[in-house]
């Protein structure tokens, strides 16, 4: 590509090695709208293949499950935890806000949080 457009190379406007670069990013881009286009053409193509979605009947009843299961693993866990976890994972709240908000160190903010995930894991992994 260099050697096909060498003739359009300015000195007054750069250096020989940022034409270059200039030459490969504007190359690159290129290339990855490219592959955005095919994955956009092949999942249009997929989805029409495939047919119609799972039944959205059976989707709602099992995200219900699954938050039933999530709130009673909740039950398990003690209420600093839960209050913490709470407030970052339903309110999205930061760990920074969390330690705010309960007035508490960030590191205890931390360690509540994950403690009280991994208590939800084990509670969530025994009902399965």
């Amino acid at each position: 590509m260099a050697w096909q457009q060498a003739t359009r190379f300015d000195p007054s406007r750069g250096s020989v090695a940022a034409w270059l670069s200039t030459l490969a990013h504007r190359r690159a881009v290129d290339r990855i709208r490219q592959v955005v286009q095919e994955r956009g053409r092949e999942q249009v193509y997929e989805s029409r293949r495939v047919g119609a979605p799972m039944d959205a009947t059976w989707q709602e009843v099992e995200q219900d499950m699954d938050t039933r299961d999530v709130r009673t693993g909740l039950g398990a866990l003690t209420p600093l935890q839960r209050e913490a976890v709470t407030m970052a994972y339903y309110n999205g709240c930061t760990y920074q806000e969390v330690a705010q908000r309960l007035d508490i160190p960030l590191g205890t903010a931390k360690a509540r949080i994950r403690d009280g995930l991994k208590r939800l894991g084990a509670a969530l992994g025994a009902q399965q």
